[in-house]
């Protein structure tokens, strides 16, 4: 849903379509410390969704504080809405 929080709701729509062009990357977190966030549709090729996913992986390794330790991301799996979920290996985004 449009929100004035998420940059959805503007009174620059210009800059908020820059922005989304740029690649900015939304996501949610949940009590447990879950991270939600669409990475493409069903109509997407398996290449377009590689490329969001990493995408959002990267943002949320970037995201990560200084003071963590340790793994931050420790597992990940991507699913369309009803169906069973597929899991991601981390390997390439854990560097030591």
């Amino acid at each position: 849903m449009p929100n004035p929080k998420t940059g959805t709701v503007t009174d620059d729509t210009a800059k908020a379509v820059r922005e989304v062009k740029a690649g900015r990357v939304e996501f949610k977190i949940d009590k447990a410390g879950n991270i939600h966030v669409p990475v493409g549709k069903a109509s997407f090729n398996g290449t377009q969704i590689e490329e969001n996913a990493r995408a959002v992986i990267d943002s949320v390794m970037k995201a990560k504080p200084h003071t963590v330790k340790g793994q931050y991301i420790h597992s990940c799996t991507i699913s369309a809405t009803m169906s069973p979920p597929v899991r991601v290996d981390l390997k390439e985004f854990h560097t030591v």
